[in-house]
């Protein structure tokens, strides 16, 4: 009995997909909602405002992010889609280059010129376009365009991430609420990017650190922004 049936392996690849949406939607909620709130704050507005304004950013930026994730994937999908249209024809025009070709990559990758045409052979044998998608372009069930899971993804995730600053804003006394926010989100941001790294199996500290700096520098800079136009106006 093969051993991988008493030892099956989940690869952290797997999760690549939904990973990159999820971090990318909870992340971009808690900067830019922060952000706008501190901005708005900044500028001396009232609660209430800041409120509306943060509510309003976070409806606006989970539908952009689910539609910009939509159309991106969905691009992507199409040049898949392209790709393997063309090498159906390929195949059916002309099956026997398509097979030196297969062969050919194995030979590149160190398998021996003989034994790379045998597994040529028996892979196309058995399913010739999915052969030539993996080894030739590189598309494989883990890395194909999921369209609508990355734009629900990335929507809910951000919505997620825009409601804990937003929280602070309800929380938070009105004199304080510019320091209590840019707090929190830079903890959330912190927590994010552990969970994040962990998730993907990547080193905690840095990107807690990557995360963390990159927020502290968007809210510094709206802050600062706010605060001109505050004065100004």
């Amino acid at each position: 009995m093969s051993r991988l049936r008493h030892h099956p392996e989940k690869h952290l690849v797997d999760r690549i997909g939904w990973l990159r949406a999820a971090v990318l939607g909870a992340n971009d909620g808690i900067i830019s909602t922060a952000s706008l709130i501190v901005g708005v704050a900044a500028a001396a507005a009232k609660q209430n405002d800041v409120l509306i304004a943060g509510v309003a950013g976070l409806v606006a930026g989970a539908m952009s992010m689910a539609a910009g994730e939509y159309v991106s994937v969905s691009s992507q999908s199409d040049t898949e889609n392209a790709d393997l249209a063309r090498e159906r024809r390929e195949l059916s025009d002309d099956p026997q280059a398509e097979h030196d070709e297969l062969a050919e990559i194995y030979v590149k990758r160190g398998v021996d010129p003989a034994t790379a045409q045998q597994v040529a052979r028996q892979l196309m044998a058995k399913d010739s376009l999915t052969a030539h998608a993996r080894d030739e372009l590189g598309i494989s069930e883990i890395t194909t365009a999921r369209p609508v899971q990355a734009a629900l993804t990335s929507a809910v995730m951000f919505s997620v991430g825009a409601a804990m600053p937003l929280l602070m804003v309800v929380v938070s006394p009105t004199n304080v609420l510019v320091p209590i926010v840019s707090a929190a989100s830079l903890g959330f941001l912190a927590l994010l990017g552990a969970i994040g790294a962990k998730a993907g199996g990547a080193n905690i500290l840095r990107a807690t650190l990557r995360v963390t700096f990159w927020g502290a520098l968007a809210l510094g800079i709206t802050a600062g922004i706010g605060k001109l136009f505050g004065t100004i106006i």
